[in-house]
């Protein structure tokens, strides 16, 4: 009984290094990718401080959840803009698209937190769901919030969603002309079935990073693509974009 525990517990331990390492030793660890963060729920100051002094995981920018449909707002979400960029990660922010619900209600929802002044990136837009409608009326949708929010913000947005989702429903030049951050949880970069670019893929959704407990979403450029790509323009007094 007694060597059948001992034989239990060095299992045990043997498990808990393998998992991590698995955790801790990561892309970032041996590639010269750039890395970033899809950040769909909220953390403190000092998490932020963590993230911005842990070069060694190379992370250069974060995109954070800020609304989705007309009226869910993170309470935080400002709170953990500012923290992200005091402590040295470029920001952007994006919202969850509902198509059911009226385009201009949710922009407006949007723009309210989604301050071009206070951004780094520019906006994204998460697709992932067709609340309902078929793939003909899904791509109407979308397209006519993706007209308002360039209208608004001079720029088109950023286009987040998964691969199967986006072969199933928006393939076939619906997003043309967008950058795509396309997720998929595989040791293999996705392929779009129309084959279009990539720009950056999110390749975990239980990424680690050193020092801290939290799983996260990690996103990394592809190669030939750089972060200066979806730079914002901030807002000046000379700019004439729609306030």
């Amino acid at each position: 009984m007694v060597r059948r525990h001992f034989f239990l517990i060095v299992v045990f331990m043997l498990h808990a290094v393998c998992a991590k390492a698995q955790y801790t030793i990561q892309c970032e660890d041996t590639c010269a990718h750039i890395h970033g963060l899809d950040m769909n729920y909220y953390q403190d100051d000092q998490w932020w401080k963590t993230v911005g002094e842990n070069s060694h995981h190379k992370i250069s920018f974060v995109y954070l959840k800020t609304t989705e449909g007309k009226n869910t707002v993170d309470k935080k979400y400002l709170e953990n803009l500012l923290a992200a960029q005091r402590n040295g990660i470029k920001v952007g922010s994006y919202h969850f698209y509902r198509p059911m619900v009226p385009q201009k209600e949710q922009l407006k929802s949007f723009r309210t937190q989604c301050r071009p002044q206070e951004q780094d990136l520019i906006p994204m837009i998460d697709i992932e769901t067709t609340g309902g409608l078929t793939p003909t009326a899904l791509k109407d949708s979308l397209t006519k919030f993706l007209d308002l929010v360039t209208a608004e913000y001079g720029i088109r947005p950023l286009i987040y969603t998964y691969a199967s989702f986006y072969n199933r429903y928006l393939s076939g030049g619906t997003l043309n002309g967008y950058k795509l951050i396309i997720a998929q949880y595989t040791q293999k970069p996705p392929e779009l079935n129309d084959g279009r670019d990539i720009y950056a893929w999110q390749y975990t959704g239980k990424g680690k990073i050193n020092g801290l407990k939290d799983y996260v979403d990690k996103i990394r450029l592809m190669e030939r693509h750089s972060i200066r790509e979806i730079k914002f323009q901030r807002i000046t007094k000379k700019s004439k974009a729609t306030i």
